[in-house]
C-alpha cells in the first residue's frame, strides 16, 4: 500500500546482485528455521500431540484435513461432509474448509496423518508469509534488504501470527496477501486492467479457499487506503481511476464466475447459518493490549496477556511498549509520504474497529461507545470475531517499520543510533518461544487395527462417548479425524445452525439431544443419574436417529467409570474389544 521504490536506485553490478542473492537465501532459511523452532514441540510427535493454546481448534483443522483427504481418496462431496454430525452432516463451505490447502496435502494426510499436515501447514505458513512479504518489500518497496528482512520478519512472526499459530491454520497461511495487495495497486498502471484483473481474480479465488476473513480484512484495508489517498492526492487518483476501476471489475467478475456456486452453497446450502454464537463485544481488542507483551514471547507475562485477551489464539496486538513506540516513530518518519500516511490511517481505522461496540480497558467493559456498534449486525461483518480486525494494523506495523528502516540513512548519526537501539528494544523481547503442546489421548487398537469395521457397516455410525463436541468431546472427534473420517460419527465441533429450522444462528455444536446432554452432565459432575424407562426410551431413540452401530467408551474420558455405569444402565453389559469397551446396537433398533 505504498508507492514502488525508484527503479534507478536498484541498479546493481553482477557481483552485487549475486551477493544480494546469497543474502536473500539466508533470510529465507532464517524464516524457515524460526518457524520450525516455533513448532518444534508439535513436530516431535505431530499425530500424538495437540497445540495447547487452542485444543478445540486444533481438532477442527484435523476435520478440515480429513475432509480434504476424503474428497481426494474417497470421492466425497467437495463442499459437504457427511461423516461428521451424522446423519445431518456439515456444510464445509460455511466452515473454514481450507480446501486450497487440504486438497494438495491430502496425500500427506492419508499416508502420514492429519497431525503431520497441521504441523507442516503452520510451519510453512509462518515462513511462507514472511517470505512473501520479503519478496514484496525487497523487490518493490525498499532499497535495503535489511529493512525488508525486518519488515518481513514482523509480518510473518508478529505476536498476532504466533498467537494464531497455536490453533488457526487458516490465519497463519497469509502468503497470498502481499501478492493480492500488490496486484490491486498495479491496476493503476496502463494496460493492466485485463491481465492484472484476471491474475488478481485468480488470487482472490485461491484466498477464498484458504480463509475468507483474511480476504475481507484485505478488502476493507485497501478500501480505507484508497479513500484516504484520494483525499490527499485527488488529481493523481482521477488520472488512474478509470483503468483502476476497470481492473477491479475484471477481477471481481472473474472471481465471482469461479466461486458463485461455492458462495451460494456457503450462505444458502444445507447447514448454512447466520451470525456468531456470541455477542460482538465478547472478543474485542483491549485498549491496553497494544503496549503489552504477548504470552508466547521472550518477555511475555502469561497472567497479563490472559487479562487483556480472551484466548491464546486471539492476541492480535500485543506489540510491547517499545514496539508500540517504534510503530509511532516509524509512522512519524514517513508522514510526508501520502502513500505511507494513507497506509497508517488504514491501520488505525481497522484498529479502532477491533475495539468492538464498547471500549474494553484492562479486561473491563466500559460504557464508552465505539464505531463498530454502527456496523456490528451487517451481513458478513457479523460473522467476524471483532478482535481479528486488529490483524491488519499488526501487519501494517511491519510495513511501516521496514520503510522507516529503509530511510534511516538520512538521519544524523546520533538519531540513527537511537533508531537502531529502539528497534532492538522493540524486536528482541518479541522473539517467539516454541508453542506449548499437550499429549493427546492415544487411539485405541479398536481403531488403528481396523477392528471397528467388523461392527460398523455402511450407512451406520460409531458413537464415541463422550460424543464429539467442542471442549467436552475432543477425543471422540480426534479419533474420527485422525482416522480420516473413515467411519461416520454423530455430532462434532463445527459451525452450523443452532436449532434449524427455528433458529439458524451460528453454533459450535449440533442441536441438543437428550442423550448427549445427559452424558455431558455425567462427565462434568461425576454423578450417575437415575434412569427411568422413559429415559432409556429417549436414549434408544437418539441412537436410532444417529443410526448407531456401536457405542464406544473413551477410556481416558473424565469420570469414565460413571459414564460406563450410565451406559450399562441404559444399554446393558459391554464387552472389551481392542482396548475399549463397546456396546453393540442391534440392527432392529434402527427400524
Amino acid at each position: 500500500m505504498v508507492q514502488e521504490r525508484d527503479e534507478t536506485v536498484v541498479t546493481e553490478t553482477r557481483n552485487g546482485f549475486s551477493g544480494w542473492r546469497r543474502f536473500d537465501l539466508w533470510v529465507l532459511l532464517s524464516f524457515l528455521a524460526l518457524a520450525v523452532l516455533v513448532m518444534i514441540q508439535l513436530w516431535i510427535d505431530p499425530n500424538g500431540r495437540v497445540l495447547a493454546g487452542n485444543k478445540d481448534d486444533h481438532g477442527i483443522f484435523l476435520l478440515m484435513l480429513a475432509h480434504g483427504e476424503r474428497v481426494i481418496f474417497d470421492g466425497a462431496p467437495l463442499f459437504f461432509e457427511s461423516n461428521l454430525n451424522a446423519p445431518v452432516g456439515v456444510n464445509m463451505m460455511a466452515n473454514t474448509a481450507i480446501l486450497a490447502l487440504s486438497l494438495p496435502l491430502a496425500p500427506v494426510t492419508h499416508f502420514l496423518g492429519g497431525g503431520v499436515s497441521i504441523a507442516l501447514l503452520i510451519t510453512l505458513g509462518l515462513a511462507g508469509t514472511a517470505a512473501a512479504w520479503y519478496w514484496l518489500l525487497a523487490r518493490r518497496l525498499v532499497r535495503s534488504r535489511v529493512a525488508a528482512a525486518i519488515g518481513a520478519a514482523w509480518c510473518g512472526f508478529a505476536p498476532m501470527m504466533i498467537s494464531h499459530a497455536a490453533g488457526h491454520v487458516n490465519f497463519v497461511n497469509q502468503y497470498l496477501v502481499p501478492f493480492i495487495v500488490w496486484q490491486v495497486l498495479r491496476l493503476r498502471e496502463p494496460g493492466r486492467a485485463l491481465r492484472g484483473g484476471l491474475l488478481l481474480g485468480l488470487l482472490i479465488v485461491l484466498q477464498i479457499f484458504i480463509n475468507e476473513e483474511t480476504l475481507l480484512f484485505v478488502a476493507l484495508t485497501l478500501g480505507v487506503f484508497v479513500i484516504a489517498y484520494t483525499i490527499m492526492r485527488p488529481r493523481e487518483v482521477r488520472e488512474v481511476a478509470a483503468r483502476f476501476a476497470g481492473g477491479l471489475a475484471v477481477a471481481g467478475g472473474f472471481a465471482l464466475a469461479l466461486v458463485a456456486y461455492p458462495l451460494w452453497y456457503q450462505f444458502f446450502g444445507d447447514g448454512h447459518y447466520h451470525g456468531q454464537p456470541f455477542e460482538p463485544d465478547k472478543i474485542v481488542t483491549d485498549l491496553l493490549s497494544g503496549a503489552a507483551y504477548p504470552r508466547q514471547s521472550l518477555a511475555g507475562i502469561g497472567p497479563v496477556s490472559r487479562r487483556l485477551s480472551l484466548s491464546a489464539t486471539e492476541d492480535n496486538t500485543f506489540w510491547g511498549p517499545f514496539g508500540l513506540v517504534m510503530i509511532v516513530v516509524a509512522a512519524r518518519m514517513l508522514w510526508r509520504s501520502a502513500a505511507a500516511r494513507a497506509t497508517a490511517i488504514a491501520g488505525l481505522v481497522l484498529l479502532i474497529i477491533s475495539f468492538g461496540p464498547r471500549l474494553q480497558v484492562a479486561g473491563f467493559h466500559t460504557s464508552i461507545p465505539m464505531p463498530f456498534a454502527l456496523v456490528a449486525h451487517l451481513p458478513v461483518i457479523d460473522l467476524v470475531s471483532v478482535s481479528r480486525f486488529a490483524m491488519v494494523p499488526a501487519t501494517i506495523a511491519g510495513l511501516l517499520l521496514a520503510l522507516a528502516a529503509d530511510r534511516v540513512g538520512v538521519l544524523t548519526p546520533q538519531r540513527r543510533r537511537r533508531f537502531w537501539i529502539g528497534m532492538a528494544l522493540a524486536l528482541v523481547p518479541l522473539i517467539p518461544k516454541p508453542l506449548p503442546v499437550v499429549q493427546g489421548d492415544p487411539l485405541p487398537e479398536f481403531l488403528t487395527a481396523g477392528i471397528w469395521k467388523q461392527y460398523v457397516p455402511a450407512g451406520r455410525t460409531l458413537v464415541p462417548v463422550p460424543l464429539p463436541e467442542v471442549t467436552y468431546g475432543r477425543t471422540g472427534q480426534r479419533w474420527a479425524t485422525l482416522e480420516n473420517l473413515d467411519f461416520a460419527v454423530p455430532r462434532g465441533y463445527f459451525m452450523g445452525p443452532a436449532d434449524p429450522p427455528a433458529d439458524d444462528t451460528g453454533s459450535w455444536r449440533a442441536p441438543a439431544r437428550f442423550t448427549n446432554d445427559l452424558l455431558v452432565r455425567v462427565q462434568l459432575t461425576g454423578v450417575e443419574p437415575y434412569l427411568t424407562d422413559s429415559d432409556r426410551k429417549r436414549i434408544a431413540d437418539d441412537l436410532t436417529y444417529w443410526k448407531a452401530a456401536v457405542v464406544v467408551l473413551v477410556p481416558q474420558a473424565k469420570n469414565a467409570n460413571v459414564l460406563r455405569a450410565t451406559l450399562v444402565d441404559a444399554l446393558g453389559q459391554s464387552k472389551s474389544v481392542g482396548g475399549v469397551e463397546i456396546w453393540v446396537v442391534e440392527p432392529h433398533s434402527q427400524e
